[in-house]
């Protein structure tokens, strides 16, 4: 039915919104994806980070960027600083070198937490995305499109799709939870 492939990808979309917002927290590894938000101020307007330069990891402990315009590595600099990610860069010529200290074990805990708010954000997208099928799917009885037997079987598989999200949010943080408490 339509209304199951329009429910199964507005679940698929904020799954996937929520697993980049998964990859955008921080873990004990340098991960060029914390940078993904990162706005520099350039050329007179505000551009994102991965357009401007590549993101790579150096060594176990450090992340490199490298602008694609060598004029833009102090800005860019700036730009890493006002994000508010507790890095430090450091301008090395034409790139810029970040060092990722190690998390204490109390960031651990607060992105974790962070984690855990995100997460149950993307299940409560994924149960309002539900309610609003079993509202079409309601309002399709109401107007004799469907039958009530019809609508019995269409509630029962939007809820069984709306489980099988939920778990795929809950793996997929978990996953994350190990990485971030992995020292």
């Amino acid at each position: 039915m339509n209304i199951l492939k329009d429910l199964e990808s507005k679940m698929k979309n904020g799954l996937e919104h929520f697993k980049v917002e998964l990859r955008n927290l921080r873990t004990g590894r340098p991960n060029p994806a914390v940078l993904d938000g990162v706005m520099v101020d350039v050329y007179g307007s505000e551009v994102r980070l991965k357009d401007i330069a590549q993101v790579s990891i150096s060594d176990a402990r450090q992340l490199l960027v490298s602008p694609y315009d060598p004029q833009t590595a102090g800005p860019i600099a700036k730009g890493i600083e006002k994000a508010n990610l507790n890095l430090s860069p450091i301008i090395d010529g034409h790139v810029i070198r970040i060092p990722v200290p190690p998390l204490t074990e109390e960031i651990r805990k607060d992105t974790v937490k962070l984690g855990k708010k995100k997460a149950e954000d993307a299940k409560i997208q994924l149960r309002d995305i539900r309610r609003k099928a079993n509202d079409v799917v309601k309002k399709q009885k109401v107007e004799n499109e469907i039958t009530e037997d019809v609508q019995k079987k269409l509630e029962k598989q939007i809820q069984e799709m709306t489980d099988k999200f939920c778990k795929e949010v809950d793996t997929a943080f978990s996953q994350k939870e190990k990485e971030i408490m992995q020292v």
